[in-house]
């Protein structure tokens, strides 16, 4: 039986007992399908990639090109399209929900793409074990859960150790997109960026899509709903002293 890496619990260093850290997701796996599960097994030697080995794109890809990370890729549609768009670039996607990717890697079985790999593994663990400095020209982050609630805003994703991370791994002059249906939420990430000097040029729509990005079920519903889509866009910027 497959079995892809998943979030591991951390240890207290004082006791060594578990001790579950904040994520940005709750784990609502729905049961692989038949056909996932053969596309898993089939083809995650081809296109999935281990968080605790360095990423190197020369070895991953065979070539340095444009770099693109997808966060909470799902099942893949925006990030297979984007493949398939710009042959010319790289790209990788994260989730830790295994139907998603099933259902993406059942779809590669008859047209495969040599420019795409997949982590199965929360965002937080590949930043922090596999990407390296100044590897990425560009971040993805389409509808991550906007967690509404006050009392669990210190699980959304997008806060000051996601931004610590993407500060390192972007180029200078890298960009990060990303878009919400949730207008505190978009609020919240405006006014992080905006308040960070790593980051500059923030450009901020509405019902605005960019061309990074096909439409989701996540978006098609927030229209249904007459809910405004906010779409922000990030540049990553250096000071003198970075270089």
């Amino acid at each position: 039986m497959l079995r892809l890496p998943l979030p591991d619990a951390t240890r207290r260093p004082e006791t060594g007992s578990a001790r579950r850290p904040i994520r940005s997701y709750v784990r609502r796996e729905g049961r692989l399908t038949p056909a996932q599960r053969q596309a898993l097994t089939l083809c995650w030697s081809r296109y999935g990639l281990d968080v605790h080995a360095p990423f190197d794109a020369q070895t991953v890809f065979g070539r340095r090109a444009p770099l693109t990370l997808e966060i909470g890729c799902g099942d893949g549609v925006n990030l297979e399209t984007l493949a398939r768009r710009f042959p010319e670039e790289d790209f990788i996607g994260v989730d830790v929900y295994r139907p998603g990717l099933g259902a993406l890697l059942r779809r590669l079985v008859p047209s495969p793409l040599t420019n795409l790999r997949l982590y199965a593994a929360d965002i937080m663990d590949v930043l922090e074990a596999a990407l390296p400095e100044t590897c990425l020209d560009r971040v993805l982050i389409f509808f991550s859960d906007p967690w509404p609630k006050r009392r669990h805003h210190k699980r959304r994703l997008v806060a000051p150790p996601l931004l610590d991370h993407l500060a390192r791994v972007l180029r200078n002059g890298g960009r990060i997109y990303l878009a919400t249906d949730d207008a505190g939420y978009g609020a919240a990430m405006t006014a992080s960026f905006a308040a960070d000097s790593r980051f500059g040029q923030l450009v901020v729509r509405r019902n605005d899509p960019v061309a990074l990005r096909v439409p989701t079920r996540f978006e098609r519903r927030a229209q249904r709903r007459g809910v405004d889509v906010h779409d922000l866009q990030v540049t990553r910027i250096r000071s003198p002293v970075q270089g």
